[in-house]
Formats: structure tokens, C-alpha cells, sequence
């Protein structure tokens, strides 16, 4: 899925912004001057109870606590996904970029509720541009799982 394209056919107004290359959510607060409690890391997990695939959102400050995306997934046992993993969901990104938007790719996406503010930014399809969207425009295309399950890095 192109990302741009995605928003475009939607109407949806977005800003790109093209950077240096970075390899995680982190840097790309970095490079970006802006806190990471604004920028977006996805993380692929695995669950049991129907869902396989999740795509996890927390800010780039933090980390996902697996116990409470269990709860959220009602009970659901949770593992990491590996990079071979997200490459295979994700053919049409570049290695180690996975979109925020798990419904393209089959995949439900949960996203945690400190990221509910004004805009959302997250890496494109690639690791040189991100993308910067108002998040009532991402929920409404997504309908993601909105709950809390990110803690402070």
C-alpha cells in the first residue's frame, strides 16, 4: 500500500517529511526535532484468540507492555513479530518499516491512547519520509483499538 496515495484517495490532508534515513521511531523523533511522545512506533506482534497479527502504536518514548495489550486482546498470549516477519506482512515497504494501518495488511491495529492529540507522525513507506496527519483523520480510516498498554522507555 502506498501511504500517500492511500490519503490522497481519501481526501485526507497530510504533510510529508522527508529526512535522512533513520532505523526506528527514536531517531526519527530526532531528526525530526519534535518528542517522541508525538512520533508513532509500530510494533508487529502475535496474538492467539483469532487475531495472529497485530499492529501495535505507542509513542516512540515508550515501549508496549505486553500483559496489557494481552488484557485488551482479552487474555490473548502475546509475542514479538521479527523483522523477517514485518518484511513478509509489508512487501510494499522498505525492511523494517511497518504502516500504522494493520487493515491493508490484513492485521487489526491497537493504538495507544497517549497518542490521541492534534496530529499523529509515523515513518512512510520508506525510512526517509514520515508522514504527519491530524489523528481524528486516522481513526476514522483505521478504527484501530484505542487503550492503554505503552510504558515510559
Amino acid at each position: 500500500m502506498n501511504i500517500k496515495s492511500y490519503l490522497e484517495q481519501h481526501h485526507v490532508p497530510f504533510q510529508i517529511l522527508s529526512h535522512a534515513p533513520t532505523g526506528d521511531s527514536a531517531h526519527l523523533a530526532q531528526v525530526l526535532h519534535c518528542s517522541g511522545k508525538h512520533v508513532a512506533k509500530t510494533v508487529l506482534l502475535h496474538a492467539n484468540h483469532g487475531f495472529s497479527s497485530v499492529v501495535a502504536i505507542v509513542p516512540a518514548n515508550a515501549h508496549v507492555d505486553f500483559d496489557m495489550v494481552s488484557a485488551l486482546l482479552g487474555g490473548a498470549e502475546i509475542r514479538l513479530a521479527t523483522e523477517e516477519d514485518v518484511a513478509t506482512r509489508c512487501p510494499d515497504c522498505e525492511t523494517g518499516v511497518l504502516p500504522p494501518f494493520g487493515s491493508h495488511y490484513g492485521m487489526k491495529t491497537i493504538i495507544d491512547e497517549s497518542l490521541a492529540g492534534e496530529t499523529i507522525v509515523f515513518e512512510g513507506n520508506t525510512h526517509e519520509e514520515a508522514i504527519c496527519m491530524g489523528y481524528s483523520d486516522f481513526r476514522r480510516l483505521e478504527s484501530p483499538l484505542v487503550g492503554h498498554f505503552a510504558n515510559p522507555a
